[in-house]
């Protein structure tokens, strides 16, 4: 072992390599272990860098080891004043932005676990580095543009680092408990530390700023920069020197953390929007992450402004292993005996047994929230686990409020006995009130005020405390209340206050009051518990209410009634005339056309199933690809049966791309064989898992597919076949020294690389019949093409940035007649005249005039896709025929469309969420074919001038159902 006296980091490279060579791992084996990249994993083992929390953890986690030790000599490290890491200095400015940066590692760096340990507060929360998970986000694929390939990825999904990688606005979209606002506090500790890893190099050097919009909106007026410390009750508020936050923010270092859209009233989201507006009009060069529930707002809803979204998609098996052994890990770490430590072994290796056999329990472990509320009541009830979500709702409300402590022995803490049904009074009034005035916390006069106005009513407890005793008993001891800052009162989690909200809405008859909210995304989940919460009649009222008022309502038709669907799968008795009148109501919806009807569908779980189509005979396209994705992403044994079902029926020509979303929620060799395998020759095998290329032998042999996971170059190579091989695309997961393994690959036409790939990947692949080049996020210093490399390239498509300022820098590839230039590129198409095979072009970017004039001089250009353009400064475009246009922004005047392409045959338009496009003025281009994408989102006029068969909508209007008033 290394001596004292040297370097803590040198001690601490040291010992992971020792534990390396012990274990007999290979740095393969440890990204797989980890979900590490190798970069990270590298600059670990050999010193270079000081790792991160988060990153020794994994190591530790992976290399079977302790991680307390491996933690310590970080910390000496870190603290060493003489620190030798230029990356660590430089993340410590001095004055007060050093203090604030402190400030919020110190403030968002823990977290509090549901159910760790209520008896003893203090041990209810972990270190964030290591409760932090990586979830998988998921976003659209940026070859939209495209319209209908081949093999269409609509999903990318990968880790939140690599998601993230790159993009400076995002809007991150999830459910109740998924992780968003866990996501927004590691990114806040990782940039005030300096600790971000290498994909979120965009965030280096940032101040974040966390605003939580639920506490801002109750504050009146939304804040500006030098507001944005008092806001959030920042004891460092009154030290900020004047112009700090501004100064940080125009200098493109503020890193904007927005979290809870959904949490703020429906009325004043519009006004959200506009103070980001604002605030992206002032400081440009800021980077923001949004985040919000799906349902709260439209998609594209801030596309306008350039932002990225992101979903976070629910937890798959590996995720929620990990999740459960960091959970018992924790537990162990505070036991109070090595009797309880050995129980708390016995019931992890129990529990993750029961979720790799109970599909039940299995489903309800997709988010960290309800995981760790399944690891909890795993561990109070012995091992017995509730089988629904409600059941699992009401044990963790007892667990939490009353069995802890009785348990323990802890009777009458702060000298105040409660019982449950007092508890839930108590807490019921408090989150209806919370409900009803659409906030997600108040103040603690507020709360003060509603528990004196209870108390008379309540004797037994007057007699024991006024209400400031029991307000800090309900703060100290129910484990759902918290008490943030000294003037506010919230919940532990949005679930539990509308849980209880509900009840409590049941209870006083409030009926019409959900009814006439269920619109609202915020009280979508408070009216499903509602219905669960009710009594036979009670529930036939607002079932039926909900459907009728759909009825009459076009504007939130499709909503109401898919709400009222989902909502079934919540009741324990429903009548039959009331069942049937649900679910004729939602098949006038079926079959699915779009992604979102899809995602909203295959959340109402199995019962849907029976309303969608068995065969795909006499579908759309459109259809077969929303139903197809309703039931993969549900999951299930009744889904799982509804596939093999379907897919058989499927013609040669069907879309069958969204098969592949299924193959990380079954188990993965009976959906290669069962599923995939037929139609294996039309996918893009998307390689995830460790248990996806286990299944591979199942697929072969293989012609398209991507790896995105940690796999060596001969495991790869391994299910490659020269003969059969077309596509293959390294995008994240392989980190690999060299490509010269698929030299021999003579089928092997089309090549997708990004992040993963080595500088000089090309120069290994010279001479190879390449026809199409898909370059995204490659690393830094990469190697592009040079003239003739490749000598039959035809596509090339560039989403990654460029090292240099214009295209004239980017060697000329004569036989490229297709080029795609992502926003990622940061550089001017200056130079593109150079490329005169040109006959496709694709640029992400809003162009100037300079721009424009290269563009029209390609003698070839035939196909030409823009985003926002100004046809101000549009010269004559005659060559071009097809016009795609992407619109985020309410100002392009589509009237000089005619006179600037006077030879145009299509035009294909994709607008975004709330952008007006009017269309009267193309009424002229009688012989244009038009196409409008995401008809069903933007603000469409000018259609009714058009011949019938010349504008295509998609998605395809629905027939209007009548408005059939009371029945």
């Amino acid at each position: 072992m290394a001596g004292s006296d040297e370097d803590p980091l040198a001690q601490l490279a040291s010992r992971l390599r020792i534990l390396k060579l012990q274990r007999g791992l290979q740095t393969g084996g440890l990204q797989h272990r980890t979900g590490l990249g190798r970069t990270t994993i590298s600059q670990a083992l050999n010193g270079s860098k000081l790792p991160s929390e988060a990153t020794l953890v994994a190591l530790a986690e992976a290399l079977g080891t302790d991680s307390r030790p491996l933690l310590a000599l970080r910390e000496q490290a870190r603290s060493r004043t003489d620190s030798p890491f230029p990356s660590q200095q430089a993340r410590q400015p001095q004055g007060f932005a050093g203090r604030y940066l402190d400030y919020v590692a110190a403030r968002y760096g823990q977290l509090t676990v549901v159910g760790l340990d209520l008896s003893r507060p203090e041990r209810a929360c972990w270190p964030l580095d290591t409760a932090y998970l990586s979830l998988e986000l998921s976003g659209q694929d940026e070859d939209w543009a495209r319209g209908p390939q081949e093999f269409p990825l609509t999903t990318v999904v990968s880790r939140a680092e690599q998601a993230l990688a790159g993009h400076r606005r995002v809007l991150l979209k999830g459910l109740a408990g998924s992780g968003k606002t866990t996501l927004l506090q590691w990114l806040a500790i990782s940039a005030a530390r300096g600790d971000l890893p290498p994909e979120l190099s965009q965030y280096s050097g940032c101040i974040p700023f966390v605003l939580p919009l639920r506490t801002l909106v109750r504050q009146g007026r939304l804040p500006r920069p030098h507001e944005f410390l008092a806001a959030v009750d920042a004891p460092l508020a009154d030290r900020q020197p004047s112009g700090w936050a501004d100064a940080a923010l125009s200098a493109g270092r503020g890193l904007m953390l927005v979290d809870g859209v959904d949490e703020v009233p429906h009325e004043y989201r519009q006004e959200a929007r506009e103070w980001l507006t604002g605030l992206l009009a002032a400081y440009r060069d800021a980077a923001f992450v949004v985040t919000t529930r799906p349902s709260a707002v439209p998609p594209g809803w801030l596309a306008g402004l350039e932002f990225t979204e992101l979903t976070v998609r629910p937890m798959g098996g590996a995720d929620t292993r990990r999740f459960v052994e960091r959970w018992h890990a924790a537990a162990k770490s505070t036991a109070s005996s090595p009797a309880e430590q050995a129980r708390l072994e016995d019931l992890e290796a129990s529990l993750l047994l029961t979720l790799r056999t109970e599909q039940d329990i299995a489903q309800l472990s997709t988010t960290p929230l309800l995981c760790a509320l399944i690891c909890a009541l795993h561990r109070d009830r012995r091992g017995h686990l509730p089988h629904s979500r409600m059941e699992l709702y009401e044990a963790a409300l007892s667990m939490l409020m009353v069995r802890r402590d009785r348990e323990r022995s802890i009777a009458e803490p702060e000298g105040i006995q409660l019982g449950e049904h007092q508890t839930l009074h108590l807490l019921q009034h408090l989150a209806y009130w919370l409900i009803r005035n659409q906030q997600t916390e108040m103040s603690y006069a507020t709360a003060l005020k509603l528990i004196t106005d209870l108390l008379p009513s309540m004797p037994a407890l007057v007699a024991q405390a006024g209400a400031d005793g029991v307000l800090s008993h309900l703060v100290a001891r129910s484990g759902l209340l918290r008490q943030p800052t000294a003037d506010t009162i919230d919940f532990v989690h949005r679930t539990f206050q509308d849980y209880l909200g509900s009840r409590a809405a049941v209870e006083t008859a409030d009926l019409p009051l959900l009814i006439n909210h269920a619109h609202d995304s915020q009280w979508e989940d408070v009216l499903r518990m509602a219905i669960a919460h009710a009594r036979p009649q009670e529930r036939k009222e607002l079932l039926t209410q909900l459907v009728r008022r759909g009825d009459k309502e076009s504007d939130h038709r499709e909503r109401l009634h898919l709400l009222a669907a989902a909502s079934l799968p919540f009741a324990t008795e429903v009548a039959p005339d009331v069942r049937e009148l649900v679910t004729g109501r939602a098949a006038a919806l079926m079959p699915p056309r779009t992604q979102q009807e899809a995602d909203s569908l295959s959340v109402l779980g199995p019962g849907i199933l029976d309303l969608l189509p068995r065969t795909a005979e006499g579908l759309h396209d459109d259809e077969i690809i929303a139903v197809t994705r309703t039931a993969a992403v549900m999951g299930g044994d009744q889904a799982y049966a509804y596939l093999q079902q379907f897919t058989p029926t499927l013609s040669p020509s069907a879309p069958v791309h969204e098969l592949m979303l299924g193959w990380s929620n079954f188990d993965a060799a009976d959906y290669a064989r069962d599923i995939l395998r037929p139609v294996r020759d039309r996918l893009l095998v998307a390689v995830k898992t460790r248990a996806q290329f286990d299944a591979l032998p199942l697929l072969t042999p293989i012609k398209h597919v991507v790896f995105e996971t940690a796999l060596s170059e001969e495991e790869i190579a391994e299910h490659l076949s020269p003969a059969d091989t077309e596509s293959l695309r390294f995008m994240e997961g392989p980190s690999l020294q060299s490509l010269s393994f698929i030299r021999p690959l003579a089928a092997l036409r089309t090549l997708a690389l990004g992040s993963v790939s080595p500088v000089d990947v090309l120069h290994d692949l010279s001479g190879l019949p390449l026809r199409h080049l898909n370059l995204r996020n490659v690393p830094d210093g990469f190697l592009f093409p040079t003239r003739n490399q490749f000598p039959d390239l035809r596509e090339l498509f560039l989403y990654t940035v460029l090292p240099w300022r214009t295209l004239r820098g980017l060697p000329v590839l004569p036989t490229v007649t297709t080029l795609w230039l992502g926003r990622e590129i940061q550089a001017a198409i200056t130079g593109i005249s150079q490329w005169v095979a040109l006959e496709d072009v694709v640029v992400n970017h809003r162009m100037d005039a300079v721009e424009w004039d290269e563009l029209a001089m390609l003698p070839r250009l035939n196909t030409l896709h823009v985003t926002d353009p100004n046809f101000d400064d549009v010269p004559d475009m005659s060559t071009v025929s097809a016009l795609g246009l992407s619109l985020t922004r309410s100002d392009t005047r589509l009237d000089l469309i005619p006179s600037r392409f006077p030879n145009l045959e299509q035009l294909r338009i994709f607008g975004h969420a709330d952008i007006p496009c009017d269309l009267s003025a193309l009424q002229q281009l009688t012989d244009v074919r038009i196409s409008l994408f995401n008809a069903d989102r933007i603000v469409a006029s000018g259609l009714e001038g058009f011949a019938p068969d010349q504008v295509t909508l998609s998605p395809r209007p629905r027939t209007p159902q009548p408005e059939t008033g009371d029945q």
